[in-house]
């Protein structure tokens, strides 16, 4: 039989994902600064699209003349110029004093006008080059703080105590908050806080969110061993070093001159500034996308922040008058383009708008205990749980709380913070978070003081069953490993070695 060719008419189904839809997905997942850049791109590109500021200018000549009618002394233009120049200066690290070195989209149209909302994080819009740029870049501070943290086999608690220390680290790798300011914020005790800096502190790079220099070496020093009673002197009298005053460090330090030599050369081989390895972004300013504050009868109210909502409307007199005035027909092209495009980007941003505060609501609807008694109160939550509740898909949900912040009365908290996993219960009650489930583990083997109070890992399943936590062996012994705790036999011979 001879090969020929051949039209054939064929019908079929296909999922087939549009530009614009694709537009919708990433504005969706883009934080406040980059939505920003991305809305300016457009007013630039689109001649149909126009910056709506009617509101604002409203609200800041009202801000003004009360400022004038207060003061008594300021013009109107003088009073707004002075806000814009107000700005806080940056800090010093001590280390630098110290050397002196898809769902929720197409449904309803927005209409002509749009108020709309940006996020918060950074960067621009550049599709997959910025996803190469992303791998490419080198890891920060922060990054290689964070990866450590999800290894320290901490509680949920614990752990979200410890998220919030590594976001006070500076760029120098210094503290940069109060503890007792964090513990009253969190709604736990200054002991647990100091505590849990206690084990970030154990973090590499060594040295690493010490609150002053002087800690910062007591760190790096107590890692190799070499921290005693000489050496602590000689921290104590940093400013003695400075002026090189050798004879009174002699004296205090109880050492002759080449022991003095010694430890002032172990001193000066250390790093005052041990974050200065890892490549730090520009300081940016965090603003938050969703305001929370608490209302009558304990209620939560979940709303937008509309200081951060770019307005932005789509010019319909000036596309009648183009419309009419086009010739060509790559003109009229051009025309019906930009006002599709247009009235697509009106419709994207009002229904990320409303796809946000849908989701920020049913995760304060969920993690309400926190809100009100403290980070103890955290509870297991999934991607999953929250798609369901709100008839949405888990990735719609994991592409709205990226990037994306809520502020509260216990901080400024990314929305991922309220994720934590979950270990179902043997009894069929709640649910068990992995994370309090490891802490429970590593309780159990902290109170081993004798050599008969060690538990085997079959032991332990029995114990974590009887608590209602249904769990197996291997799990037992995946969280142990990962926690650097070592077999029942070898911590029973450190044991019987420790006596």
């Amino acid at each position: 039989m001879a090969l020929s060719p051949r039209l054939d008419i064929r019908q079929g189904q296909g999922l087939v994902i549009t530009p614009q839809l694709q537009q919708a997905i990433k504005l969706l997942q883009l934080s406040n600064i980059e939505l920003e850049a991305f809305v300016e791109a457009e007013l630039e590109r689109n001649p149909l699209l126009q910056r709506d500021d009617s509101d604002r200018e409203v609200e800041r000549e009202g801000e003004a003349e009360r400022a004038v009618e207060n003061l008594g002394m300021e013009s109107v233009s003088d009073a707004s110029a002075n806000r814009e120049m107000d700005t806080p200066g940056d800090d010093v690290s001590p280390g630098e004093r110290a050397t002196g070195d898809g769902e929720g989209f197409g449904a309803e149209h927005a209409g002509g006008q749009i108020d709309w909302s940006r996020a918060g994080g950074g960067g621009s819009f550049e599709g997959d080059d910025n996803f190469e740029g992303a791998l490419n870049r080198p890891e920060t501070l922060s990054e290689h703080l964070n990866a450590q943290l999800l290894l320290a086999g901490l509680s949920p608690s614990d752990e979200a105590i410890a998220a919030i220390l590594i976001d006070a680290v500076d760029a120098a790798g210094y503290l940069r908050a109060d503890l007792w300011e964090i513990a009253e914020r969190l709604g736990c005790g200054f002991d647990r806080v100091e505590r849990v800096l206690k084990v970030v502190q154990g973090f590499e790079p060594c040295g690493v969110a010490a609150r002053d220099v002087r800690e910062c070496l007591e760190l790096q020093l107590r890692d190799v061993n070499r921290y005693d009673p000489a050496i602590a002197a000689l921290l104590d009298n940093l400013d003695l070093l400075a002026r090189r005053d050798l004879a009174a460090l002699r004296r205090i330090c109880g050492v002759d001159d080449e022991d003095l030599r010694e430890m002032i050369a172990e001193v000066r081989g250390l790093t005052p500034r041990p974050g200065a390895a890892f490549h730090s972004d520009p300081p940016q300013t965090l603003v938050p996308d969703v305001h929370v504050r608490e209302g009558l009868g304990g209620m939560w109210h979940v709303e937008l922040n509309t200081d951060t909502l770019p307005r932005v409307l789509v010019d319909q007199r000036y596309h009648a008058r183009v419309s009419k005035g086009a010739r060509s027909d790559q003109e009229k092209t051009f025309v019906s383009d930009s006002f599709a495009t247009a009235n697509w980007l009106v419709k994207s941003l009002d229904q990320r708008a409303k796809t946000i505060l849908k989701v920020a609501s049913e995760i304060v609807r969920q993690q309400d205990g926190f809100l009100a008694y403290g980070v103890e109160h955290l509870r297991p939550l999934n991607l999953k749980t929250v798609a369901d509740a709100i008839g949405m898909h888990e990735s719609t949900v994991s592409r709205v709380t990226s990037n994306k912040y809520v502020a509260t009365p216990r901080g400024v908290f990314e929305l991922k913070f309220f994720f934590t996993s979950a270990i179902q219960s043997s009894e069929g009650g709640e649910a068990h978070s992995a994370a309090s489930v490891r802490h429970k583990i590593k309780g159990l083997v902290d109170a081993e003081k004798t050599e008969a109070d060690v538990h085997s890992d079959d032991r332990i399943v029995e114990i974590l069953k009887a608590a209602g936590v249904d769990i197996a062996r291997r799990t037992v012994a995946k969280y142990r490993e990962a926690m650097r705790i070592p077999s029942s036999v070898e911590r029973r011979r450190l044991i019987k070695e420790s006596v």
